[in-house]
């Protein structure tokens, strides 16, 4: 339901964005500048780690705060968990909800994560009020956790 509610108000933005100049809004028009020393990272799992499904994740965010989806405060975004991704997403665009991207939209800190047994990256990136990563983007190192 959040991600609906937050999935609409992103369209209406970019509906009165249309209408108001006539032209449509590019996401990279909605790029929120973070601070240089800004750094996202993953408290809980560490790379490395072997661990059982469900895990628990928990995000960690230095130098910036935390706002949902929606919200258009300097200095703040949401977290976007990247799980076994190849590539990163365009960085200058909304990010997309697949299978790889979760979107925490509502301002969550924290969440419990069903993963197959095997190998598995994960990656923290933060993004501002409609989902587009910060300029310059605040990016986790990947780390490797082993599902037993």
């Amino acid at each position: 339901m959040k991600r609906a509610i937050a999935l609409a108000s992103w369209l209406m933005l970019m509906v009165i964005m249309v209408l108001s100049t006539g032209q449509p809004a590019l996401a990279s028009d909605y790029r929120s500048s973070a601070p240089a020393n800004a750094e996202v990272y993953l408290i809980t799992p560490q790379d490395g780690d072997v661990v059982t499904s469900p895990l628990a994740v928990k995000f960690g965010l230095k130098e910036m705060g935390v706002a949902p989806a929606g919200v258009d405060q300097s200095g703040t975004g949401h977290h976007h968990l990247l799980i076994d991704l190849a590539e990163l997403p365009k960085l200058d665009e909304a990010l997309p909800a697949t299978d790889h991207i979760k979107h925490f939209g509502g301002g969550q800190t924290e969440t419990t994560l069903t993963l197959s047994p095997g190998e598995h990256t994960l990656q923290l990136l933060l993004a501002n009020y409609v989902h587009v990563p910060h300029d310059p983007p605040v990016l986790s190192e990947p780390i490797t956790v082993t599902v037993k």
